[in-house]
């Protein structure tokens, strides 16, 4: 069973708009698509989080912005997902911004420790720290946050990644477990950092194809020993001409047809890999950056949501033969 929560949080990033996006991605009919494919009564809606939006606290502005609130809400996404793993469900949060997925990761990798592998869609690496990132934005720096980097920043913002840190607890994140797809925004100082583990740029699309970029991230999950798999899916990973509806729109994204080709192969990936020795489960899905604010007819959400079906099963024609 599914439970869906969301997370309607939007301080980490320099754009509001992305704490809409939870009930952006519920008016499409998330619920009953979901339920179409894994059957009626398996997703379960639960209520979003309370969470502390208030920005026009100066105290927060300085070292790394918002980082006390952002603090607070991730140990509450991270309180959420841990009483959902702790019911036997799997759980698909609704962000919200970046940021929050630091919380859900937090409670997967106390649970499965260094089984667990991370396919991070997303036009951006998220893997600064406070003394790589050029705009101290958070929502920039959740895999370095949850891997334990060394903030290397000011002396303020050394203490509020420490606050971050607290929030995350104490089980680390192994970069060699991370895969991203749909990389075309990558800072300086983040280049190094993902080259540790997998990183699939939208050249690396072009030239060789969804398929074989899948197949090869699937095998360096197997070889690393990854026996379960949360899938992080930023909107910003599709082409702004089909997700225009975020804050941090990059051209030359995935289209339609690539993401939902992506979804499919790591749904039969993980089909085809039940009742041996390589299984790997899948035991966490966010949506994040959904910003009603700049999209067209909730184009983006309309998109998002049907993604996710593809990863749950969803196929055009249903079993061709």
């Amino acid at each position: 069973m599914i439970e869906i929560f969301g997370v309607p949080f939007d301080l980490g990033g320099a754009r509001r708009g992305s704490r809409l996006g939870p009930e952006a991605l519920r008016l499409v009919g998330l619920k009953s698509s979901l339920e179409a494919v894994v059957g009626s009564g398996k997703v379960v809606d639960g209520s979003d989080l309370d969470l502390d939006l208030r920005y026009d606290d100066e105290e927060n502005l300085s070292g790394l912005p918002y980082a006390r609130p952002i603090a607070a809400a991730v140990e509450k996404v991270r309180n959420r997902t841990e009483a959902i793993l702790e019911n036997g469900l799997l759980p698909l949060m609704l962000g919200g911004e970046h940021s929050m997925t630091a919380g859900a990761l937090s409670a997967c990798l106390e649970k499965f420790g260094d089984t667990l592998g991370v396919l991070w869609i997303d036009a951006h690496a998220d893997i600064n720290t406070p003394g790589t990132s050029a705009t101290q934005n958070i929502h920039g720096m959740p895999l370095a946050l949850l891997s334990g980097m060394d903030p290397e920043g000011s002396e303020e913002e050394n203490s509020h990644w420490r606050l971050l840190r607290s929030s995350v607890g104490n089980v680390l994140l192994d970069i060699k477990k991370v895969a991203w797809f749909g990389l075309r925004d990558v800072d300086p100082g983040e280049r190094a950092r993902v080259q540790q583990g997998i990183p699939i740029t939208m050249h690396h699309v072009d030239r060789t194809g969804i398929e074989s970029c899948w197949k090869s991230i699937f095998s360096h999950f197997a070889s690393q020993g990854v026996k379960h798999l949360y899938v992080s899916f930023d909107v910003d990973s599709l082409d702004p001409f089909l997700a225009p509806g975020t804050g941090t729109a990059v051209r030359g994204g995935l289209t339609f047809r690539e993401a939902h080709l992506l979804a499919e192969l790591v749904h039969e990936s993980l089909e085809r890999s039940k009742d041996s020795e390589s299984e790997i489960q899948l035991v966490g899905v966010d949506l994040v950056e959904v910003s009603p604010i700049f999209d067209h007819n909730n184009q983006t959400a309309t998109v998002a949501a049907d993604w996710v079906a593809s990863l749950f099963g969803k196929t055009i024609l249903g079993e061709l033969r």
